[in-house]
């Protein structure tokens, strides 16, 4: 299992989970929000001038659990619907040893 990280701007976050409620490989996905700040300040369109001022961002964290095989779809689909807000967050995947429920 794999566990797919995403931080985007706040403005991006009923877009994405309506697109990852039609991928087929994401069952469920869960919304934090968070603050960020960067080196590439200066140069973000996408920042208000409150987050030019203030330093930082806020953002959302999203988690997605996939199985092995459906992280590349998934970040495929994810870009495809994504086009025109390229650059507007990062994304990163890291291994689950286990997962159940409590």
């Amino acid at each position: 299992m794999k566990m797919l990280n995403l931080v985007t701007h706040a403005n991006m976050q009923h877009q994405l989970s309506d697109t990852l409620r039609d991928i087929e490989q994401v069952s469920g996905f869960t919304f934090t929000p968070v603050q960020g700040h960067g080196s590439h300040v200066d140069t973000d369109p996408f920042l208000s001038s409150r987050d030019r001022v203030v330093g930082y961002t806020p953002r959302i964290k999203v988690e997605v659990l996939l199985a092995d095989d459906d992280v590349e779809p998934v970040l495929a689909h994810l870009r495809e619907a994504m086009i025109n807000e390229r650059n507007q967050g990062v994304y990163w995947v890291c291994r689950v040893d286990s997962s159940g429920r409590l």
